[in-house]
């Protein structure tokens, strides 16, 4: 009986640390992101997704910072996966919708705003914008 209780404080204290560990490293990157260390918290978020590769919050992150970086490819692919983990994650819409328009493809930003119309609590002004951005350039 002892023996069982000694395994499951042993297997009790593994788990705490593992999930300690996956939270630390996400509020580590956005501390870091926070005084734009940006690449200290592109390793620190990649550590996050490695412990918890459904972190939609390291994935939006990462394509912050791949914006900044002027990455486009990469800041693409990382809102794709956070739209994949949480299709109603209005940042990753809205900021997705703006990436297609910067690259002239005005039906996808278009069919993304009208998205983000339907799910939007709290970009909904951020997206009427869009909406008139996007008519505007798909004119000329």
């Amino acid at each position: 009986m002892t023996q069982r209780l000694l395994i499951f404080i042993i297997i009790f204290v593994l788990l705490s640390n593992f999930s300690l560990a996956k939270n630390k490293f996400f509020e580590e990157g956005l501390n870091l992101y926070k005084v734009k260390k940006y690449d200290e918290a592109k390793f620190k978020f990649e550590q996050d997704i490695v412990f918890n590769p459904k972190s939609e919050m390291s994935y939006l992150y990462l394509s912050r910072i791949f914006n900044n970086f002027k990455e486009k490819v990469l800041e693409e692919q990382n809102l794709h996966t956070v739209i994949l983990l949480n299709p109603n994650n209005e940042e990753a819409i809205y900021y997705l919708a703006k990436l297609k328009l910067d690259n002239s493809d005005y039906k996808k930003s278009k069919e993304l705003n009208n998205k983000l119309m339907t799910v939007c609590k709290k970009l909904c002004e951020e997206s009427k914008k869009l909406k008139i951005e996007i008519e505007n350039l798909s004119k000329k």
